[in-house]
């Protein structure tokens, strides 16, 4: 069977772990070059490994996309290594969650930064190659909080409505340059990510509800991810809203 993305190159934040690792390895297997990012260099060496034993090519750029104009590099290194980028699927976030008038504002901000902004850079610095050749596909990692906001979650929850709303604006602004602009929008998902939050008993009461349920895994999302970017040129699947079967909200 052909690979459907064979010649195609792309860029993967956030893939150290769950989403983007799960992303990283589904491109390749499909004959994608990747460029994975993270700040974890031992564990994209790691994927680095495990893609080229299994016959693919992947490129480590390790980097902290929330500090600024590291976005920028790492989709610049990317294109100068493989000499073009096809795919930037925007994964890298983390989830804080906590009461509004006791927040950790420096945690929030820190979030807005690697959820909202790095998203948006990297975006910026992938579209003129894009445009100049008429083709590219931009993937962003949502949520289902980006959809419904609950109490602890504000801020969290603003930042992920940011990426459905940016991810709208633009498509509306590249589909004229043939750039498809796609975001996936998971539900309750068995990865890392609730670790990163610092209030206990919203972390207590989240992580109680997922085990109470058959969770989404990396691999759903990933699937998902080659599923939008394998359609054919005529096709932009704007939005992919996925929960468990489990889950209710």
């Amino acid at each position: 069977m052909p690979r459907k993305l064979e010649g195609r190159v792309a860029l993967v934040t956030g893939a150290s772990s769950g989403f983007g690792e799960a992303c990283a390895l589904a491109l390749a297997e499909q004959g994608a070059k990747v460029a994975i990012t993270a700040r974890r260099e031992d564990r994209l060496q790691s994927l680095a490994q495990r893609i080229g034993d299994a016959g693919g090519e992947a490129w480590v750029i390790a980097a902290d996309i929330a500090r600024q104009r590291e976005p920028q590099r790492v989709v610049h290194e990317a294109e100068s290594h493989f000499g073009r980028l096809d795919i930037l699927v925007n994964n890298a976030g983390v989830m804080y969650l906590e009461p509004v008038d006791t927040a950790d504002l420096d945690r929030w901000r820190h979030m807005f930064d690697l959820n909202v902004m790095a998203l948006i850079a990297a975006t910026q610095a992938a579209l003129p190659g894009m445009r100049k050749r008429r083709d590219g596909h931009v993937v962003n990692i949502a949520s289902t909080a980006g959809r419904m906001a609950n109490p602890n979650s504000g801020g969290y929850s603003a930042t992920k409505f940011g990426v459905v709303a940016f991810s709208e604006s633009l498509r509306k602004e590249v589909y004229k340059d043939n750039i498809r602009v796609s975001v996936i929008e998971p539900g309750v998902a068995a990865t890392e990510l609730r670790e990163h939050i610092g209030h206990a008993e919203t972390k207590d009461a989240l992580n109680a509800w997922a085990d109470s349920m058959r969770q989404l895994q990396s691999e759903d999302i990933a699937n998902a991810v080659v599923y939008c970017v394998t359609q054919p040129a005529h096709v932009n699947v704007n939005e992919i809203l996925m929960r468990p079967t489990d889950q209710e909200r």
